[in-house]
């Protein structure tokens, strides 16, 4: 599943530190994330979509074998 958590980040000037923070997770769960090796919960997926005022489907992107 890829995501624009990075982008997102940038366009906010929030670090990794900071939203790992504002969602309960550590950096290092942020950082898996923006590189495509950690699914987030459903539920650390709307925190994070609510953080940017995004829908999750916005954020995050299904990739399908199709």
């Amino acid at each position: 599943m890829k995501n624009s958590i990075k982008v997102e980040r940038a366009i906010k000037n929030i670090t990794q530190e900071e939203l790992a923070n504002m969602v309960s997770v550590s950096r290092q769960t942020i950082n898996a994330m923006e590189a495509n090796k950690y699914v987030p919960s459903t539920v650390l997926a709307l925190k994070i979509a609510k953080i940017f005022g995004k829908q999750v489907e916005e954020i995050f992107i299904l990739e399908t074998g199709d």
